[in-house]
């Protein structure tokens, strides 16, 4: 009696090429992600410490108070007024008190990046003379 011999079948080959290829679309696709995430300016805003008392800190005799109503909306002490117009005011203010603050006051139901967009301009024109405020509600 002959028994047929069985032969085993040849161990499956494995093919490392594609899997190198979509590897290294995903090291690209990250790199790139990163290199463009990296990239973006910040506003450098100081954040306060923690106050020792609950009073607020007086405003100025004559505050200067820019609201940011909407997209290229500015209102100047409550009245309307040009972007342009607004720098112009921005610099004689500045160079009258020395010492005084430019207080930002945005609109709640705007987007964050329009707002610090924004206030980057500002800064450009009033350095760290230029604040943010928030409105309190009682």
């Amino acid at each position: 009696m002959r028994f047929k011999s069985q032969s085993s079948p040849p161990p499956p080959q494995v093919d490392l090429i594609p899997m190198l290829t979509v590897m290294m679309g995903v090291l690209a696709f990250f790199v790139v992600i990163t290199a463009t995430l990296g990239s973006e300016t910040l506003v450098d805003i100081q954040l306060p410490g923690e106050q020792q008392n609950d009073e607020p800190v007086p405003l100025p005799a004559d505050p200067f108070i820019i609201e940011l109503v909407g997209e290229n909306e500015v209102m100047l002490n409550g009245q309307p007024i040009d972007i342009q117009a607004l720098q112009a005011q921005m610099e004689a203010y500045l160079s009258r008190n020395p010492n005084d603050t430019i207080f930002l006051l945005p609109n709640p139901d705007l987007p964050y990046e329009q707002v610090m967009q924004f206030l980057g301009d500002m800064r450009q024109i009033g350095g760290d003379r230029v604040s943010l405020a928030i409105e309190e509600s009682n």
